[in-house]
């Protein structure tokens, strides 16, 4: 049987039929070559090349060996390659979800960048209501996600921030905090601050809002509904006042609340070739953290 190193140095050899090339292509002595094929050719029994102090030539066995082998030769090495390729996870699928329509638009840039460098490598995307964010990625629906940061739950990674945009607070159209130019924190104390799970983590009325029961709502819609039908106020991302356009809500600024911060999050055990190639394709296309006025 021949070993590896013994069949790399003459097919090699059997193409360049020069030594000093063959060692450069190997990266070894030109030394180690010639005792490789030494070797070889007293396994054989016979010449595999022969040889002159000006040219180097296959002998017919020679011939007839490369023949034989160098197409099978190909053959395993495109397949070892096909395995490396899904090894890295740069083949197969990609399953991203998203979060909301400014979301899923970055998103879809990341993905034809991605795809620009990985055209092996499917990229299914789908839409996930905030709640359903962390159960898709731990059940495997999802292997990576575009969502509000920080989200500090155990187990998940988050990627650079993508996006950073100014903090508002959605509020009924006839309510007088929509005559204000801005609003504060303090004056979440003052209001019934709506509930929706896992809708920006740490936003500003986490340790702000009253103890009494407030109403929750379990889509975005639905909560921007109960805030123009006046059962409270909710804090959102800049990006509402496009994408959510209401004639009975009004997006007021705050003026002290740090921005709504955006970026990928993973399973720390699901850090594939795939997921980190696509977190990289994301951040290049973004270059730098934009924020939205």
């Amino acid at each position: 049987m021949l070993e590896r190193h013994e069949l790399e140095a003459f097919l090699t050899l059997a193409e360049e039929l020069h030594f000093g090339r063959t060692a450069e292509r190997l990266h070894l002595s030109t030394a180690r070559v010639s005792q490789t094929i030494a070797k070889l050719e007293r396994r054989v029994g016979v010449p595999l090349f022969d040889r002159t102090s000006r040219r180097v030539e296959l002998s017919p066995v020679g011939r007839q060996l490369y023949d034989e082998i160098r197409p099978a030769w190909s053959r395993v090495c495109e397949a070892f390659e096909r395995a490396v390729d899904a090894g890295r996870g740069l083949s197969g699928v990609l399953r991203v979800a998203f979060n909301g329509p400014a979301a899923g638009q970055l998103l879809v840039g990341a993905a034809q960048a991605f795809r620009a460098r990985h055209p092996d490598c499917e990229v299914q995307i789908k839409e996930a209501r905030q709640p359903e964010v962390l159960p898709w990625l731990r059940r495997g629906e999802a292997d990576i996600a575009l969502t509000c940061h920080p989200l500090h739950e155990e187990g998940i990674v988050m990627g650079p921030v993508l996006v950073r945009e100014a903090r508002m607070l959605a509020v009924p159209a006839g309510h007088p905090f929509a005559r204000r130019a801005t609003v504060t924190l303090e004056d979440l104390a003052r209001v019934t601050v709506l509930r929706m799970p896992g809708t920006l983590p740490e936003s500003p009325h986490e340790d702000r809002a009253p103890s009494t029961p407030r109403p929750s709502a379990t889509t975005f819609n639905e909560v921007l509904t109960l805030v123009g039908a006046g059962e409270g106020v909710f804090a959102v991302g800049a990006h509402a006042r496009r994408y959510f356009a209401r004639p009975d809500v009004v997006y007021v600024p705050f003026e002290d609340a740090e921005p709504v911060e955006w970026g990928l999050v993973w399973l720390a055990n699901g850090a594939t070739a795939r997921v980190r190639a696509f977190s990289e394709a994301a951040l290049e296309l973004v270059r730098e953290p934009a924020r939205v006025p």
